[in-house]
């Protein structure tokens, strides 16, 4: 039975993982400069990670979110996005926040929900890492970037930074998607 169980994740895994994702165009909030995926034609890949300004599981994910733009700079591109629609969630309010953090990467308003649609992302953070395919993408990696939300030194497993490594490498994502935790980002 765990034989059947492993091999029905996998093969749910690789079918999500092919699913293409439609173009989108967002504001940086950084420079009001408009970004979409098609201004990265030339990256092997792209890491999109739903995040906010008040979910406190965003904040425990800043300092590892910064290591992983660190560590893959020059590699593939970062976006973080904020797909919330709350007062306390606005452009300005994002580009404050964003001046505190420190990462050189577009923070985009998503205030339409657009990105959150096309990716069909529930919570924030929530890490969806995307292939090139010949100028368009697929999701590769969709979910938790690792296994211990709240604690930081407890992580395990790193499922984000195995899945860009393996993409990177040309290996097969192993595991290509985990349940994200965190904070539910409501619809319009």
């Amino acid at each position: 039975m765990k034989t059947l169980i492993f091999f029905f994740s996998i093969m749910m895994g690789s079918l999500f993982a092919q699913q293409p994702v439609q173009n989108f165009t967002l504001v940086n909030v950084a420079d009001n400069s408009a970004v979409s995926l098609e201004s990265y034609q030339s990256c092997s890949a792209i890491v999109v990670i739903f995040t906010g300004n008040e979910c406190a599981y965003d904040g425990y994910y800043t300092a590892r979110i910064k290591a992983l733009v660190d560590k893959y700079k020059g590699k593939i591109q970062f976006l973080l996005i904020n797909s919330y629609i709350e007062a306390n969630e606005s452009a300005d309010k994002m580009r404050t926040v964003y001046n505190g953090w420190g990462m050189p990467v577009p923070y985009l308003a998503d205030k339409d929900q657009t990105a959150m649609d096309c990716l069909n992302a529930k919570k924030s953070p929530e890490a969806f890492l995307l292939k090139n395919d010949g100028g368009k993408y697929t999701i590769a990696y969709s979910g938790a970037i690792d296994d211990n939300a709240q604690v930081s030194a407890a992580v395990k497993e790193t499922y984000l930074r195995k899945a860009i490594d393996q993409l990177l490498a040309g290996q097969p994502i192993e595991v290509a998607n985990v349940r994200a935790v965190g904070c539910s980002m409501r619809r319009k």
